[in-house]
């Protein structure tokens, strides 16, 4: 046994594992990360090319002037703005703020993995509400609240399902709620979606002094590598993750690009546009493939694989993988039958649909 030993909520815990790549020169194509297809805005690039001569200066967060490019996009109080790096460290600096050891964290089935990990990591206790399918259940959410319940998280649309939760049953949720329960909306492909049935949850946060929506870089404006996200919250709320949070959090090339992209909306259109095209496009294709792709208002989509040897879903990435193509598996969530595919560009579209072609047709990899 070694000498020092982690506290005990975190004992079981198992490290994140990146994806592997193939190794060599040819390119990869990653479709299964849910990166945003066309990457950054032009803008965002050349915005962060100007800030080279102030990267051995601390970032001015405060002062970047993002929250207000922000808050002028949304129309909301960019006082009421927390930058981070990505919304995964918003995720953590909630947990760490409000949570007392023991205190119990209510996340759905097939949610984002961070919410219990950074639960056990803040000395919580995660609870799993069963989905509906493949979609969060508001009654098994609320179900699950007990005296010990302080936040519930839900992602919205989720990852990795690709569902969402209609607005009236995010309203239900949080009226459902005590008053001392934190409900955390992650809205990370919230720019993607185009139903008249859904909201990010801005309008919940000024309706309530006990929500908070997360945002994120990451998808659609193609800033994943930047590690950028910003959660919209109460008064009270913001002033505690800022004392609770790193003051340097986001950096300078990320705050610049930041205010770049929000400000590029003709990029943002055409990233919104592609993948409107695209997504129906894969699935279709998928279909005529003989494959089940389940429906989605994200960039990305699930499908389901026969159980049969030679067709299977594990035997699918291992095939795509030896052509360089990447896609995300569903183990982690006891779906082996199941992989996760993101948008890509149009050559990556149509590699991806021939490779999974060749694989069930029996062609060598």
């Amino acid at each position: 046994m070694p000498s020092v030993a982690p506290k005990s909520s975190i004992a079981d815990l198992v490290a994140y594992k990146p994806s592997r790549y193939p190794q060599g020169p040819e390119r990869v194509i990653r479709l299964n990360l849910n990166e945003g297809a066309l990457g950054p805005s032009p803008k965002a690039l050349a915005a962060m090319a100007s800030v080279n001569d102030k990267i051995h200066h601390y970032p001015p967060v405060a002062a970047s002037g993002l929250n207000e490019v922000i808050g002028e996009r949304h129309g909301i109080d960019p006082a009421r703005i927390v930058l981070g790096c990505g919304s995964d460290e918003l995720i953590q600096v909630l947990t760490q703020a409000y949570l007392e050891p023991g205190d119990e964290v209510i996340h759905t089935q097939y949610g984002f993995l961070l919410f219990p990990i950074a639960t056990k990591v803040a000395g919580g206790v995660p609870v799993s509400a069963p989905d509906d399918g493949f979609t969060a259940s508001v009654d098994s959410i609320l179900a699950r609240v007990t005296d010990r319940t302080k936040i519930v998280f839900l992602a919205n649309p989720n990852n990795p399902t690709a569902t969402h939760v209609p607005t009236e049953e995010v309203r239900r949720l949080r009226a459902g709620l005590p008053d001392r329960v934190l409900l955390v909306l992650d809205a990370a492909y919230a720019e993607y979606v185009q139903r008249n049935d859904y909201t990010a949850g801005i309008e919940l946060v000024e309706e309530t002094d006990n929500t908070v929506m997360l945002r994120t870089f990451s998808k659609m404006y193609g800033m994943a590598g930047l590690r950028l996200g910003w959660a919209y919250c109460p008064e009270h709320i913001a002033k505690v993750m800022y004392a609770v949070k790193p003051p340097y959090g986001v950096n300078y090339p990320a705050l610049a690009a930041g205010i770049a992209a929000v400000q590029d909306l003709e990029f943002q259109e055409k990233s919104v546009a592609h993948n409107a095209a695209w997504l129906p496009w894969l699935q279709d294709a998928f279909r005529k493939l003989g494959l089940d792709p389940r429906p989605s208002v994200t960039n990305f989509f699930i499908t389901r694989f026969p159980t049969e040897p030679g067709k299977t879903a594990a035997e699918a990435r291992e095939y795509l993988a030896k052509r360089a193509i990447m896609v995300r598996n569903m183990a982690d969530y006891g779906e082996n039958d199941f992989i996760r595919i993101s948008v890509g560009k149009e050559d990556e579209n149509r590699a991806v649909v021939q490779g999974l072609a060749d694989f069930l047709n029996g062609v060598p990899a």
